[in-house]
């Protein structure tokens, strides 16, 4: 009896690494149609929603069965619990995921993204799809020291949305209001998918050590930069990302 309960912690465990791998899976698929223009891969992206849905009913009912049957105790218990507290989490990164794919289909045959922008997303997409294969490694391996990097990674996706907002609001927006919604709506998407997997990380140091960890670093307590400070990294990142022609590739922004 005890080796069929190891058993089912054991595929729940497998189980809730396959919703995260689905979710990245999808996020992948759909920075790909946002920066091809791919109708197909962001229907695809869309589909995948059906297995997550099924997944994520399966997982709870699980997890509510060996809470009810098993009345699992310590580490078990741990288990147990927070794989029903991720089931949300990663449910969320797949629509997050669905929801770049609306828009990708919602402006075909016309492109989302106007061409200066791409690099930018390039990036997010990179980033997002990094932190999601990393936080499925650690729901396999309960590797608390890795679990607790992924909110370095995060800054990154969390940097490029702030330049992307500065774009919008202190240049001149040459590409009209849809375009900007759209813009602002896909960078709040990919910094959603990026903290949802920091969270997931957040919950496997609590199952692998049983004390809470907070990995984010938007401490609102953390020094402000200064005004000089946000100068070059503005200037930094638009150097590193901007795909514009090389005539406007160097005004960056001045004090």
């Amino acid at each position: 009896m005890r080796l069929v309960y190891s058993e089912e912690l054991a595929d729940l465990a497998t189980s809730m690494a396959r919703m995260c791998s689905l979710a990245t899976d999808d996020m992948e698929l759909a920075t790909h149609a946002l920066l091809q223009v791919d109708l197909v891969a962001a229907e695809k992206v869309l589909q995948s929603s059906t297995e997550m849905a099924r997944l994520a009913t399966e997982n709870e009912e699980r997890g509510f069965a060996l809470l009810a049957l098993q009345a699992p105790v310590a580490r078990d218990l741990r288990q147990v619990v927070t794989s029903i507290q991720l089931v949300q989490d990663l449910v969320r990164m797949g629509t997050l995921a669905g929801h770049v794919a609306k828009i990708v289909r919602r402006r075909h045959p016309e492109g989302v993204l106007p061409e200066p922008v791409n690099g930018y997303f390039a990036e997010m997409g990179r980033v997002a799809v990094s932190l999601g294969r990393s936080a499925t490694e650690v729901l396999l391996n309960r590797d608390a020291e890795q679990a607790a990097t992924l909110a370095h990674q995060d800054d990154a996706v969390d940097d490029l949305r702030r330049h992307l907002f500065t774009l919008l609001t202190v240049r001149e927006w040459k590409w009209g209001v849809a375009s900007a919604v759209d813009v602002t709506l896909l960078g709040r998407y990919y910094e959603r998918f990026a903290d949802h997997a920091v969270e997931v990380a957040q919950r496997v140091i609590f199952l692998a050590t049983g004390e809470y960890a907070t990995l984010t670093v938007d401490d609102p307590e953390r020094t402000s930069p200064s005004k000089e400070e946000l100068v070059r990294k503005f200037n930094e990142t638009e150097r590193a990302y901007k795909t514009q022609d090389s005539g406007d590739a160097g005004q960056g922004i001045s004090g």
